[in-house]
This record gives C-alpha cells, structure tokens and sequence, in this order.
C-alpha cells in the first residue's frame, strides 16, 4: 500500500540574481513485503520563519514495534528542536546534529522501558531560503540532484560501503554483497552516533532533493532516481519510483520511504512589473 502526502507550496529567493523559486515537496511510504511498516518520515513548516521547512526520514530496526518507535523519536525531535531553531545563536549544522545526538540518547532510553533492542538510521534535511543544509547517520540517504544530473549523495554507513572506499568492493558488488545490511553506525547503538553533515547555496531553479531508506536506493541507481526527479512533479515521481523498485524487489522488497523537495523558478509576471507578488502563495 503506498501513502503520500504532498504539500502546498513555499516560497524561497537569492538575492543576485533576484529570482523567486517554488519548493514543491512530498513525502510517500509503501510497506513492501513485510509485515510491519518501521520507516518514517515527514515533511514540515517552521512555525514563524518563512520559507523554511525541514524534511526528515528514518529507517527503525529493533524487532517487533522496536524499530518503529526509534523512528518515531527521530521525527518528534527533529519536530521539537527545528522549532526551536533561532538562526541568530545556532547554526544549520548545530541544529541537524543537535536532532540526531538528542534522537540518538532517547532510542538508548527506551530499552529500559521496553524489551526491543531499538536503532534507526536518520536523514535530516533543512531549505531555508537560498540555502540547504542536511545531515545523516547510518544507511538511509541523501541526494541533491541540479536539472536532473547528480550533486551529492551520502556516504552510507554500513560495512560495504567502506569496504567500496577502499577499494575492494565495486558498487555493483556492494548490492549483492551478504553483510549489505550491516551497519558501523547508526542512532541506539552503543557508540555515539557518526553524523555526516553537507550543505548548498546558492540553489537554482531545478535543484531537487531526495530522501530514501534503502528499501528504495537498492533497486534503482542515481541516474534512474534523477531522470525521474526531474521529469515529474514529486507527487508523480514518488509514485514512479516505488513502483519501480517494487517491480525490482520481485516480491522480497524492504519498508520504502523517501521525501521529494524540488525548487521550481517563478517567472516574472513580465518585464516591466518585475516579479510577482508572493504574499497570496499558500503555505504549508
């Protein structure tokens, strides 16, 4: 069963040259071949700063309901601190690695009160206007496509991934490799949590990010994922690609998770108004 969830759109701007962008974003989860949806993931508004939104994903493992309620911390404190977010004191990059320390000490909380043995991967993603930073830990990833064509992507932190690093892996052999799923970091763990931090400005017109657990990256490759990203809306292309990856999966398909942020370019009315007025756009 597949769920999205699409938002209406914000508003963000660079100062030179003056152009004013639509972020179109979606969020969208299919539970794949398993008995239990353990992905999370969510899109949202900060309560006063324009423009600004946070997108944040995460992939629970701990056993039955464990692994869903890792995730969960990970989104309510993501939730809790974006809001509490005052660009004037802290930084992007303080605020995404304050998420992931702070969701990583409370998934260690919760073995004492229950009997699951909880972790969880996090991608934490933040526009603001004419800026995006993100932050990960573990194996879910992070893109930033530009018209298509590839930016960045994370760095997993799994056991293959290092082992491609240095050379003695190819990445082809990385997806079939038997300890794929073997993590060297992760939230809930008992080492303090690796965090990866990256970020972009300026951003242009058909700058794209994609957010996924590896129940989607497994199956289709980066150019795949950016050809898609760019020819559809997010709506269209959240559903283009888990259908993709559900075909792949052959019926043996991992929980699949992923948000879409795309910057679409607003054209000025014409060339004597100069550009339109933004003050009517909805919200979040």
């Amino acid at each position: 069963m597949l769920t999205t969830s699409c938002s209406p759109l914000v508003t963000a701007g660079s100062p030179v040259p003056k152009k004013r962008y639509q972020a179109e974003a979606c969020v969208a989860k299919h539970l794949g071949d398993r008995t239990e949806q353990q992905d999370r993931v969510s899109i949202f508004p900060h309560p006063s700063k324009k423009g600004t939104l946070m997108a944040v994903l995460a992939d629970g493992m701990g056993g039955h309901s464990g692994g869903a309620m890792a995730a969960e911390q990970v989104i309510l404190k993501a939730k809790q601190n974006f809001e509490a977010f005052a660009p004037a004191s802290e930084s992007p990059g303080d605020l995404l690695r304050s998420i992931v320390d702070e969701a990583h000490i409370v998934i260690k909380l919760t073995r004492f009160t229950s009997e699951q043995d909880p972790h969880s991967t996090a991608v934490v993603f933040m526009l603001q206007p004419d800026r995006a930073d993100w932050a990960h830990c573990g194996d879910s990833r992070f893109y930033h496509f530009r018209q298509g064509q590839l930016v960045t992507r994370s760095t997993d932190h799994s056991l293959v991934e290092e082992l491609v690093r240095k050379g003695r892996l190819d990445p082809e052999g990385a997806l079939r490799h038997p300890n794929r799923n073997v993590l060297i970091s992760c939230l809930g763990s008992e080492r303090e949590p690796r965090v990866d931090l990256g970020h972009a400005s300026p951003l242009v017109g058909g700058d794209a990010f994609l957010l996924c657990s590896d129940g989607l990256w497994g199956y289709i490759n980066e150019r795949e994922m950016g050809e898609v990203v760019a020819q559809h809306s997010p709506r269209e292309a959240a559903s283009t690609l888990i259908d993709m990856a559900r075909e792949r999966a052959r019926g043996a398909g991992d929980n699949i998770s992923l948000a879409i942020v795309k910057l679409v370019e607003i054209p000025p009315k014409d060339s004597n108004t100069g550009y339109p007025d933004l003050s009517s756009l909805p919200s979040f």
